[in-house]
């Protein structure tokens, strides 16, 4: 690959990245996501300090240190459009020469570990359980751009899961990282987790508009292959892993339980839920 124009490679008067707005100078090998931007200051208030702060639309960034290791914590905004671009920039950040505009020669492989909140599709997946990712399955379109390797297991999946909802395209499914899934998911319940181009209708959610397959939800919940079952909706995860795989990074998503589909349940109060997510994922750095 030759150099890079300026037209796909925006960058900032400053020389930072254009959506970002970062340096590769301001980025650590461990980088912790939020969809909320208010949710970077409840990682970051855990810090033994903050060096420093970028704030950039949705893109919040705070770098700092948690027990002498230099952490990344960061926010994305809701969607797979968004995690595009943020895993896009972030990539570029570590791998790209942005004076020369060329690919370094020496690729750096990031640890990204999300931390979001979702709804379980199982009966037994209580509100306010954590819950680790290991596939995911993405109900958006995002990977009809991009030419993602998938094993055959997830290609399986994939075929069916289309023909059991109905959709007018093959869903997308991908492995997370098993390394730190093994690092950071002791405790937690490991699932499979669908990833939703919206909050409402591609979730299965009714409330003024007719819903085009209302028995999504049904089919999500009984499908499964080999012992492999949805567990929870969320509207990020399968950017990220399949994000991941192309660009050559360990991607890991954790869920904070706030919401049972099944039982019509949604927690009192998801904050704390939340926050006692995030203080085990720092406890594992």
């Amino acid at each position: 690959m030759g150099k890079i124009s300026e037209s796909e490679l925006i960058l900032n008067k400053d020389g930072s990245i254009y959506h970002l707005n970062l340096k590769p100078s301001h980025i650590s090998d461990i980088i912790l996501t939020v969809g909320d931007p208010s949710r970077v200051y409840m990682i970051s208030q855990y810090f033994d300090d903050i060096d420093f702060e970028m704030n950039r639309r949705e893109f919040i960034t705070h770098v700092g240190k948690y027990k002498g290791k230099k952490v990344t914590v960061m926010s994305t905004g809701m969607g797979t459009d968004n995690v595009e671009i943020f895993m896009t920039e972030l990539d570029a950040l570590a791998n790209i020469d942005f004076k020369k505009r060329e690919p370094k020669q020496r690729k750096k492989k990031l640890k990204i570990i999300r931390i979001g909140t979702s709804g379980a599709m199982q009966e037994d997946i209580p509100v306010g359980s954590h819950l680790v990712s290991d596939y995911a399955v993405g109900l958006d379109t995002l990977m009809c751009f991009y030419n993602l390797p998938q094993s055959e297991f997830e290609t399986k999946v994939a075929i069916q899961l289309q023909k059991d909802t109905k959709l007018p395209f093959t869903p997308y499914v991908v492995r997370g990282s098993e390394s730190l899934r093994e690092q950071f998911g002791e405790g937690m319940i490991v699932g499979n987790t669908v990833t939703c181009p919206g909050f409402y209708a591609p979730q299965g959610r009714e409330l003024r508009a007719d819903l085009k397959n209302p028995q999504l939800l049904e089919a999500l919940n009984y499908y499964h292959e080999e012992g492999f079952w949805l567990t929870n909706f969320e509207m990020e995860t399968a950017g990220y892993y399949a994000m991941g795989r192309l660009l050559g990074h360990e991607v890991l998503s954790v869920n904070a339980i706030i919401a049972n589909r099944i039982k019509k349940k949604f927690s009192k109060n998801p904050n704390k839920i939340i926050e006692s997510l995030i203080k085990k994922v720092l406890d594992q750095i």
